[in-house]
């Protein structure tokens, strides 16, 4: 298969599965070999086994980041940082899209982008909604659970000078009752502190803003 012809048939998905394309083919072997080549060409970005991307001087959609890294490691949701900035809790961009997933923790870089992955229990492994774009699907915790995973991770003790070094903004979009709710879901008495310690530091926060 010429690549020109490869294009017209993969150019509007967003991720290339190996798998899909190869169903009824009595011998991939000489596919597989082009794969490879045109890998090596720059022409494809290998996402994980089996799963490509075009390069984008090839592509006729926009792939987005929420999508791949639900792609790249299932289940999962972003949260963490990456989280916080979507919902423009911090100031700072954040390079690396951080998941929360039930497999495990680890890492994956290539051209398509930054993405880590931190393990939580299936217990644990809720609080997100869907993000939907031009019928790509990708997940992204509730911004109330952003902020207990990473916590849960982070550890939980923490000083008032601590949220001070986070920069945490916007705190009055945040929901103190869903925040409590989901902090005693994780049964931990850290983290039921931790949701109480938001809320104070939130208070103080808003105040100081309005008197200004």
């Amino acid at each position: 298969m010429k690549f020109e012809e490869f294009i017209k048939r993969v150019q509007k998905m967003p991720v290339i599965e190996t798998e899909m394309l190869l169903s009824g083919v009595s011998d991939p072997s000489p596919f597989k070999v082009q794969i490879s080549r045109w890998q090596k060409a720059g022409k494809l970005i290998q996402l994980k086994r089996g799963v490509y991307l075009l390069a984008p001087e090839y592509r006729a959609i926009e792939v987005y980041d929420f999508y791949l890294a639900f792609v790249l490691q299932s289940p999962s949701y972003v949260s963490l940082e990456k989280a916080f900035e979507y919902y423009d809790l911090i100031p700072e961009a954040v390079q690396v899209y951080t998941s929360v997933t039930t497999k495990r923790t680890g890492k994956r870089e290539s051209e398509a982008g930054r993405f880590s992955y931190r393990h939580i229990r299936e217990s644990l492994f809720w609080g997100y909604a869907a993000i939907k774009l031009d019928r790509q699907t990708g997940f992204i915790a509730l911004p109330e659970k952003a902020l207990l995973d990473y916590f849960y991770f982070r550890g939980t003790c923490i000083s008032s000078e601590y949220f001070q070094e986070m920069r945490l903004q916007n705190l009055h979009t945040i929901n103190f009752t869903k925040l409590k709710a989901f902090a005693k879901k994780f049964k931990k008495p850290g983290i039921i502190h931790i949701a109480d310690q938001i809320k104070e530091f939130a208070i103080g926060k808003i105040s100081q803003e309005r008197a200004v």
